[in-house]
């Protein structure tokens, strides 16, 4: 039976928007390839500011570390990427609204001039980025930290991440992101070091690179404090990649200790710590997530992990925050080596006003 003229019109004309349609998609994987940032496995960092201090003379230290979640995750955030989705983003935030955006970056920003801290350990620092509206997020947290040095390590470098898929005129756009350091100290070595392990492709064209921000500081009499700034991979259901990104840290710090030094790292590990229940503030209602723990033995003996047992630091962000109805778990935290003694741990209850992680704060002694 012939086709009528209105019928080979519509199938010519579905199939002229498929072909459009699948041009696109493959328009975005080739730029996307072509342009996909390979960071080199170990690169200096040169600071942004230096502190005057040249030498850590006090044995007692305080350090604090917050994932900012770049100024656009706050307690009004519903992240669409949240959802697993990368093609739509079914009227979730893709980026906050500018006054939004404006207020969790004061609120950080604010944050880091107000504490009591001799290191600062950041995470998800945007420096140039479209989501966050271009506000260089690293460099007005070192304005307010005058006596501090600044280290920033990108982990995220992308001239344009154009998710969600089907929505271009959503997309994320231009980001450079990382980890930003600032200490008191200046020191004498700082480095980014690359992690293992990536995602599939074309997953990882979109994801991010995940390094180490580590610094060395020296210590009077003739030691080293080794700090490193940590950020694993999320979105990995299986843990795979944080297998391979553990492995890397654990001969590094053990590296470390053997020749002496103090080590701290800090940071956000998107995993539990070892034997902490990831549903314990929520007992039962784990909204369907899960989140991976640490291995007891994954740190030698005499290594310690130093976590507020008592506050979340993070939250899921499928929906705005409402205490008490948002699944919150502890995925930040710090390790110290065996010659430093944890003198005090605590959270910063924010509500998770400014960002989707809540500060931590930590006091210790250099034995």
């Amino acid at each position: 039976m012939a086709l009528s003229k209105a019928v080979k019109l519509s199938l010519r004309t579905l199939a002229f928007c498929l072909s459009l349609l699948a041009a696109y998609i493959g328009l975005v994987l080739v730029s996307g390839t072509l342009g996909d940032w390979q960071p080199e496995e170990k690169v200096k960092l040169e600071p942004y500011q230096q502190a005057s201090q040249q030498e850590i003379g006090d044995s007692v230290l305080s350090f604090t570390t917050w994932n900012l979640g770049y100024g656009g995750l706050g307690e009004e955030s519903d992240f669409f990427y949240d959802h697993g989705n990368m093609f739509f983003s079914a009227g979730r935030m893709v980026r906050p609204p500018r006054a939004l955006a404006d207020k969790n970056i004061a609120g950080d920003t604010l944050f880091a001039r107000s504490a009591r801290s001799d290191f600062f350990l950041f995470q998800e620092v945007d420096f140039k980025a479209k989501r966050s509206y271009y506000i260089n997020q690293f460099k007005g947290i070192q304005s307010v930290l005058p006596e501090y040095c600044a280290y920033f390590a990108p982990n995220y470098k992308a001239s344009r991440v154009p998710i969600p898929l089907m929505e271009p005129w959503k997309a994320y756009g231009e980001v450079l992101s990382g980890l930003g350091t600032y200490a008191r100290f200046q020191p004498i070595e700082s480095v980014r070091l690359q992690l293992p392990g990536a995602f599939s492709w074309p997953t990882r064209i979109f994801q991010l690179d995940r390094c180490v921000s580590l610094h060395r500081f020296a210590v009077a009499g003739g030691k080293q404090l080794v700090v490193a700034n940590i950020h694993l991979s999320a979105y990995d259901a299986d843990g795979v990649l944080k297998k391979e990104q553990m492995a890397f840290l654990r001969g590094l710090i053990l590296e470390e200790y053997d020749k002496g030094h103090y080590v701290v790292i800090g940071g956000d590990w998107n995993l539990c710590p070892p034997y902490f229940r990831f549903d314990g503030f929520m007992p039962g209602n784990s909204q369907g997530y899960s989140q991976i723990n640490i291995s007891p033995d994954w740190a030698p003996e005499g290594w310690h992990w130093a976590y507020d047992p008592a506050l979340p630091s993070n939250r899921k962000i499928r929906t705005p925050y409402k205490a008490g109805e948002t699944f919150v778990t502890t995925i930040d935290f710090f390790l110290t080596s065996p010659n430093i003694r944890l003198r005090a741990i605590k959270g910063i209850d924010q509500q998770f006003r400014y960002s989707d992680h809540q500060p931590v704060w930590m006091e210790v002694e250099l034995l």
